[in-house]
């Protein structure tokens, strides 16, 4: 699109006068809505399409439309007409594929559907509204005329929010599907409205010291096993748990609570349902028509095609209503990989190369860059998220220097390695010890997010805990290992729900979480645990100032010792006054006087072990406080003899030095390559 001569402003919201439009049915698309529309960057199309209570002429009413450019007729139906296919037919906005029309008397709560009658083949279908804000509850599967009226309290949350999202901020993500956190009671369908689930779930997340929620998809979608993957309406929260305003006072009340909300948004493929999206007028209107290009193997769903203009403006305006509507923090992207490659999960001669003959999808990384760009560019604050499986490159480097432009790219290497490493018997893990490793040859390449998400409790993969070897306490004190691993290396943060007291189960759509094992101990110090992580990687800045500054932030001790399963690191923050030093032990022996290489001397005083009796540790005795001695260890300066308790994580920190000036917190960090005391010296 670069260098195309525009007859509008590129992305220009539209205004509201209706010109250009359809006349006599009242109708909002004008000629310069129409050339966004197609050129891909209308970027409030729900201003326009999908239905709206108006006044038009003096009589209150309620328009509608619809992009059906292959229909030879389009009917507007519900419950205000029988249900007729034939009354209400809907009038095509001249030179374009856009029907419109005013129903007169129609108001809030109205519910409806397109009958839609294509030119070709005969073909004829009920379809729900792609633009509509709200749709019945499934089974159901009409649409409602709604109203998106609602008085925000969460101004002061949304004039701080930059610096809560900050890359250089604690971003600490609790994931939760909506559905099975909590429920009122064992019956099937007996969900918490979004507005009972605001106060429980602000009062647990502040309780735990979680920074933010990320919700699985809460679009609207007519299967609900898909967890909501496999979305139908785009503009539309799911009606299982309320109302429009129901989800916003969600989120306004996690704002007001200093609890920052992201949502899990699919732009990368959609279900074939009658009544959605696929085949809407007898034609593949939003998804590819070659099978090769337009049907997804793995989800049995239908693709996007990037390429065209008007589904490039329906997905962004999707994008930026989420945002803008519902004041969400961030998007995460799902299932990025599957939109970047063409081949993706396809056999040879199974997929369409891209002009040049390679597999990448030239289309989709446009569209991903211009949605990366007017995200940022509207919405200041906020963050985009992409889960991105492969080793594509720069995921998350601005768009300026060839990169795709998100705020983050999941990490899933490294949740595959530690999940591989940490389910070994510890007598095995010697011979794997690089996968614990590996991570810091790539972690400077982008900006990275550590997921230990739902994916990884379902299908037969186990629970977090249940992965583990030995016996209960074992298998705990290994989750939190990999739970201090989370918090120790750089990167935000990301961890389901359940996983966070140890859930034994996998998680299941259809009941809430085991909340009675918090009434075993052990159940218990693993949620202390998470809790105490939460709250010391939000108070000192060398956990978080550096996340996405690997380079600077993180610095071995020891990385070779792959015979006693140990591993140290120091974290450093902006300045090289305050490191942490984070030690492993990964076996169940204990190591008594086990040195480790120090940076500076005095009293380094030790902040969390995760084997503490108030974790349901061993309890095993180490000194809270440590003197570090000269003499060269790890080709260190000190060194410090510490008790290494078995399947434990420690943290330790530097008293101040008593001869270091205020001022030496200003320091910076060495350059990239140079050893910090010699750079400090």
């Amino acid at each position: 699109m670069t260098g195309r001569k525009r007859a509008a402003p590129r992305g220009r919201r539209p205004s509201n006068s209706g010109s250009g439009g359809s006349g006599a049915t009242g109708g909002l698309f004008s000629a310069e809505d129409l050339y966004l529309f197609g050129e891909g960057s209308h970027l409030h199309l729900q201003d326009r399409l999908g239905s709206h209570v108006r006044i038009v002429d003096g009589v209150a009413g309620t328009s509608f439309g619809v992009w059906a450019p292959n229909a030879a007729a389009v009917f507007v139906m519900g419950e205000f007409n029988g249900w007729s296919k034939q009354s209400h037919p809907l009038v095509r906005v001249a030179g374009s594929g856009i029907w419109e029309s005013f129903v007169p008397g129609l108001g809030n709560g109205a519910v409806y559907k397109y009958h839609v009658v294509s030119k070709l083949g005969g073909y004829r279908a009920d379809k729900a509204d792609p633009f509509a804000a709200r749709h019945e509850a499934p089974p159901a599967t009409g649409s409602v005329v709604w109203d998106l009226a609602y008085e925000w309290g969460d101004a002061s949350w949304m004039a701080e929010r930059a610096a809560k999202n900050s890359l250089s901020a604690p971003m600490s993500i609790y994931e939760v599907h909506t559905g099975s956190w909590r429920r009122r009671s064992e019956a099937k369908d007996d969900f918490l409205t979004y507005r009972e689930l605001a106060p429980k779930l602000a009062d647990y997340v502040r309780q735990m010291g979680f920074t933010h929620v990320e919700l699985l998809p809460v679009m609207e979608h007519p299967y609900y096993a898909s967890w909501g993957y496999q979305t139908t309406g785009f503009f539309a929260p799911t009606a299982r748990y309320g109302t429009p305003q129901d989800l916003m006072f969600f989120v306004d009340h996690l704002h007001q609570r200093g609890i920052g909300v992201i949502l899990d948004w699919v732009p990368s493929h959609f279900p074939s349902d009658e009544h959605g999206l696929g085949y809407f007028d007898g034609t593949y209107l939003f998804e590819h028509a070659d099978p090769r290009q337009g049907y997804h193997p793995d989800w049995k769903t239908l693709i996007f095609n990037y390429g065209r203009g008007e589904v490039r403006s329906f997905l962004l305006s999707s994008a930026l209503y989420w945002l803008e509507r519902y004041h969400a923090d961030g998007l995460r992207v799902d299932a990025v990989a599957s939109m970047l490659r063409l081949d993706y999960s396809r056999q040879e001669g199974e997929w369409v190369a891209n002009r040049f003959g390679g597999p990448e999808n030239l289309d989709a990384m446009i569209f991903l860059r211009r949605l990366n760009e007017e995200i940022y560019g509207r919405c200041p604050g906020v963050q985009t998220m992409a889960e991105e499986s492969t080793t594509w490159p720069m995921v998350s480097r601005p768009t300026y220097v060839g990169g795709l432009g998100f705020g983050m790219k999941w990490d899933l290497g490294w949740m595959h390695d530690t999940l591989d490493y940490l389910g070994e018997d510890p007598i095995f893990r010697k011979y794997d010890h690089n996968k614990l490793t590996f991570r810091m040859v790539y972690a400077g390449s982008e900006n990275f997010l550590l997921p230990l998400s739902h994916d990884e409790v379902v299908h037969g993969k186990y629970s977090l805990a249940d992965k583990m070897p030995g016996d209960a306490w074992q298998k705990l004190a290994n989750l939190k290992l990999l739970l201090a691993d989370l918090y120790a290396q750089p990167g935000k943060k990301l961890l389901f729900m359940g996983g966070e007291f140890g859930q034994w189960r996998e998680w299941s759509h259809d009941r809430e979480l085991d909340w009675n094992l918090l009434e075993h101990p052990l159940h218990r110090g693993v949620q202390r645990c998470v809790e105490d992580l939460n709250r010391l990687y939000g108070a000192e800045p060398a956990l978080h100032e550096l996340d996405e500054e690997a380079h600077a932030g993180f610095e071995w001790i020891d990385c070779h010792d792959a015979d006693a399963s140990v591993l140290s690191f120091l974290r450093k923050g902006k300045t090289v006054r305050d490191p942490i030093l984070a030690v492993f032990n990964f076996t169940p022996v204990p190591r008594p006087g086990y040195r480790v290489g120090a940076p500076r001397g005095g009293i380094w005083r030790q902040l969390l072990n995760t084997d503490a009796a108030e974790y349901a540790g061993s309890g095993l005795p180490t000194p809270e406080s440590c003197a570090a001695t000269p003499g060269i260890v790890h080709g260190r300066p000190f060194s410090l003899g510490l008790t290494l308790p078995p399947l434990a994580a420690v943290f330790w920190k530097p008293d101040p030095e008593p001869d270091e000036p205020p001022e030496a917190s200003g320091k910076t960090p060495p350059e990239d390559g140079a050893d910090s005391e010699s750079a400090s010296s």
